[in-house]
């Protein structure tokens, strides 16, 4: 590994208004190792990125790639210097062909320029071959997985030159074999003497690819390490400021009657089967499995998005008929679902819009839009649930991701549920976050609701649950009590025979 600094940033300062989202970020990345940049939510992540490939100019500080000074850098000028990003969500053309996206970055431009379509599709060939990346160049783009489009991103940057990668949060859609193909392009990246700035709240990930780690907390650069100098512990405490002892808060409240029950409940049109089973008011029901176990398939029945074709819902004792989310809401369910920007949060519209969304027949019970009433409602949920917002009138999108899924609980919590069901709740955010979303489900519990928690953190469901449940196949296959361990869990899962204490 090259010794010698390859991206070097020194006092970056980045502010938004009143807002100062970089504090003097320090940062060096050398050629040829994986160096993994961490940090809560809302700690200048996303800024630096930006300032790194030309989208924000920063404010004061200076940038260097390869020795030499960049007085100035936009998005055009950072490509051609060969800086690059993989985002989360790739940026391509989804109508055109694999071929047609990597030309438009890689070919020169020319109103006259004949296109050799034969040689486009051998250049896209290479390029996807030398990842190892067996797609084909005529696929339209929006016939590829997520992870296919992540590598078609991969093989533009290697095809424009690209000396610096920077991946941000590339593993949060992807299954385990999946992450493990990235893997090893990571691996393969970093042999070929390219710097790559890995983004991930995965800390495994972290301790697995990285050769050192910066943190940034409020802005500000707190620590730079070699990957053998820190620990999980070590990058909490740095990332927090703070120890957390506690990700996982002990129950506050004694489980009472039951509240929900599924007696066989499925719709089949959706694929899935019969479930039974039963929360109590005051109970925190983790409900693991594998990918495609059913859980997901399984919420959604609960709350009318696929309305259950067999079996019955009873809550509080009596049998209710819930063939769409009104019917949910009106019986006192509510479900924040898996993907936050996609369902959980309109990003367009502000804090206070997203809150009032699905109570609005309780807001404005005339049909009259009151904006006072609105903005006393939202008011009281960023309060109560400790949102980082400037104002109810900022829009959800300039949130961070935690605080984006807080919106989202404040939103199903003013239709005031009886039934609370949360699938993946702290998917995607920092630990900090993550430990603050845990104790308002524990505090939510101990109001009375039923919560329902479908989570893939195996710690998070063994830490978090007052009992466990666990499917496969679409059918629940075993009931846990609470200090169930994680081989009893993927016992379960893997349809093995789980150890004593099942119930």
């Amino acid at each position: 590994m090259a010794e010698r600094p390859l991206l070097v940033f020194r006092q970056i300062t980045k502010s938004f208004g009143a807002v100062r989202a970089l504090r003097g970020v320090d940062l060096e990345v050398r050629a040829g190792e994986v160096h993994a940049l961490l940090g809560e939510n809302g700690a200048g992540k996303s800024t630096l990125i930006k300032v790194a490939t030309g989208a924000h100019a920063p404010d004061s500080g200076t940038i260097h790639l390869a020795g030499e000074r960049l007085e100035r850098l936009d998005p055009a000028l950072a490509r051609r210097r060969g800086i690059a990003c993989i985002y989360q969500q790739p940026a391509l053309f989804p109508e055109l062909s694999v071929a047609e996206n990597l030309a438009l970055r890689l070919e020169p431009t020319s109103a006259w320029r004949r296109v050799v379509w034969s040689e486009r599709r051998r250049m896209a060939a290479t390029l996807l071959s030398r990842i190892g990346a067996d797609i084909d160049p005529e696929r339209e783009v929006r016939t590829l997985s997520m992870p296919e489009q992540q590598l078609v991103e991969i093989a533009s940057a290697m095809g424009a030159g690209a000396r610096v990668v920077i991946m941000d949060e590339p593993t949060a859609s992807l299954t385990r074999r999946e992450q493990e193909r990235l893997f090893g392009i990571v691996t393969a990246l970093r042999r070929e003497g390219v710097a790559v700035i890995y983004i991930s709240h995965r800390l495994e990930e972290i301790l697995t690819l990285a050769d050192r780690v910066t943190v940034l907390r409020d802005g500000q650069t707190v620590a730079c390490h070699a990957r053998a100098e820190v620990d999980e512990a070590a990058l909490i405490r740095l990332m927090v400021g703070r120890e957390v002892d506690q990700l996982y808060p002990a129950s506050e409240s004694a489980p009472g009657a039951v509240r929900l029950e599924l007696k066989g409940l499925c719709c089949r049109a959706a694929g899935g089967r019969p479930v039974s089973l039963r929360v109590r008011a005051g109970e925190v029901y983790g409900l693991a499995g594998l990918v495609g176990a059913g859980r997901t398939e399984l919420a959604r029945t609960i709350f009318g998005l696929t309305p259950a074709d067999a079996g019955e819902v009873w809550i509080d004792g009596s049998r209710v008929s819930i063939g769409s989310p009104q019917a949910a809401i009106a019986q006192g369910v509510a479900y924040v679902p898996e993907d936050r920007r996609r369902h959980g949060v309109v990003l367009e519209l502000p804090v206070g819009q997203n809150i009032s969304l699905a109570a609005w027949r309780r807001i404005f019970p005339l049909g009259w839009l009151r904006g006072d009433r609105e903005r006393s409602e939202a008011e009281h949920f960023v309060r109560a649930l400790s949102i980082k917002t400037p104002d109810t009138d900022a829009a959800a999108a300039n949130l961070s991701g935690g605080n984006q899924q807080k919106v989202a609980l404040a939103r199903w919590l003013a239709t005031r549920p009886r039934v609370l069901v949360l699938d993946e709740p702290t998917q995607g955010v920092d630990v900090g976050a993550k430990s603050e979303i845990h104790r308002l489900v524990r505090r939510f519990a101990a109001e009375g609701m039923a919560v329902l928690l479908i989570s893939s953190d195996l710690p998070e469901v063994l830490g978090m649950s007052d009992r466990i449940g666990v499917m496969r196949g679409g059918e629940l296959v075993a009931e846990l009590p609470q200090g169930a361990t994680a081989m009893d869990v993927m016992s379960a899962a893997l349809g093995q025979t789980p150890s004593e204490g099942a119930a």
